[in-house]
């Protein structure tokens, strides 16, 4: 029998696509876990226990993580990346790394076929078709349910005629979790005018008042946190349990797809909010504007290519480059507030602070120049405006 290698995450649509490949094609279905952070040793179990019961010739899981944050996470931090100013890129990103590690899986075992369980009207399903076409081009791709165009209903269906049955109603809502965030989607982000309720989302609000939080950075990357050394996956998951306590991280992307048309995706991601925000502001002391500047375009580019599946872009490496040695002076320590569905940036503290007062206090002291010397400076600054308006006879 041929072998096809899907990419399995446990849930409805991956469940069918097991039964489909096996029963339908006769093919000898190897199912594929790439973990990038989100799932308990407890759902691992449950997901091969169920890719066996669908038919599986053999399930593995593919720990992604510490190559996602290597490879990934750590150029978003960098470049401050929030996908329309909102979204921190979570699964999105991830896909990449998971498309990566089934073609690694799908060589390895000799495998004729890839597969995964995407829609035809989503941006996954070009990130993993990229990716197979990219890296695995002698491999022929199989997708059940958008070729098939399939409904839920249908779905349960099959699989209810197959001897196959599951609380399917626990899936009211798809969410994707992983460590760089989870994102949701259900009924209601399928319309502009409606919102996820707070039952959705998997972290609920289980705190009151306020809660001071202190992140330590060193040269761009998150190495303490409350006082004390962490390692990076570590304190991001830490930072998710601290933050989510509070229900922060939550709110509802608006962008483009890949394939032209608008969408909406509910999110929780405590950790990559509180990451990035602090860092920004991190940033913005220890960095001079025209690094803030010219970080600012390349992190918007950076973060479009990561969502548009073009991570084996070449320039991306080029980008990377340019984000990595932008954070040489970005150590320090950032001071956070927690409260209900909010933080507050308090300040920062660092050997590399530009808001060095021995040169000046903003607003208050100038001890690095006198006042002659800004009234010249001043003048010759006016130069190019006084020649255009006085050419050009423009009056105030």
């Amino acid at each position: 029998m041929d072998k096809v290698v899907l990419a399995y995450s446990g849930g409805l649509d991956t469940s069918y696509c097991v039964k489909y490949l096996s029963e339908e094609l006769g093919l000898e279905v190897y199912t594929a876990l790439a973990n990038t952070g989100g799932f308990s040793r407890e759902e691992l179990e449950a997901v091969e226990k169920r890719a066996y019961a669908l038919g599986a010739k053999k399930h593995v899981t593919l720990d992604v993580t510490d190559a996602y944050y290597e490879k990934c996470i750590k150029y978003m931090v960098f470049g401050n990346v929030l996908r329309n100013k909102t979204y921190p890129i979570s699964v999105s990103s991830e896909r990449t790394f998971q498309a990566l590690a089934i073609v690694k899986y799908a060589k390895q075992i000799g495998a004729k076929y890839v597969a995964h369980g995407s829609t035809g009207a989503g941006n996954d399903q070009v990130r993993f078709d990229l990716c197979f076409e990219v890296f695995a081009p002698e491999m022929k791709i199989i997708t059940p349910t958008r070729d098939l165009k399939l409904s839920r209903e249908t779905e349960i269906a099959y699989l209810k005629a197959h001897g196959f049955d599951a609380d399917w109603t626990k899936m009211a809502y798809s969410i994707n979790k992983g460590v760089w965030g989870t994102s949701v989607g259900g009924k209601e982000t399928l319309h502009s005018a409606t919102n996820l309720p707070d039952k959705a989302y998997p972290s609920q609000l289980s705190k009151e008042g306020t809660e001071s939080l202190e992140i330590e950075f060193e040269k761009g990357e998150v190495v303490g946190v409350n006082g004390k050394k962490i390692d990076k996956i570590e304190a991001i998951n830490l930072l998710e349990k601290i933050g989510s306590a509070w229900a922060i991280g939550r709110d509802t992307h608006v962008g483009d797809t890949i394939v032209g048309i608008k969408g909406r995706v509910g999110f929780e991601a405590a950790a990559p909010m509180l990451i990035i925000k602090s860092h920004e502001l991190l940033e913005k002391h220890t960095l001079t504007k025209w690094q803030q500047y010219w970080k600012e375009q390349l992190g918007n580019w950076y973060g479009m290519f990561m969502h548009e599946a073009m991570y084996s872009e070449p320039v991306m490496r080029d980008i990377e480059t340019f984000l990595e040695n932008s954070q040489r002076t970005v150590s320090g320590k950032v001071f956070v507030r927690l409260r209900p569905y909010h933080f507050d940036l308090i300040g920062i503290e660092s050997e590399h602070d530009l808001m060095n007062n021995a040169f000046a206090e903003y607003g208050e002291m100038n001890n690095a120049w006198t006042a002659d010397d800004v009234k010249g400076f001043t003048k010759i600054l006016s130069m190019p405006l006084k020649i255009y308006n006085a050419v050009n006879k423009i009056k105030p």
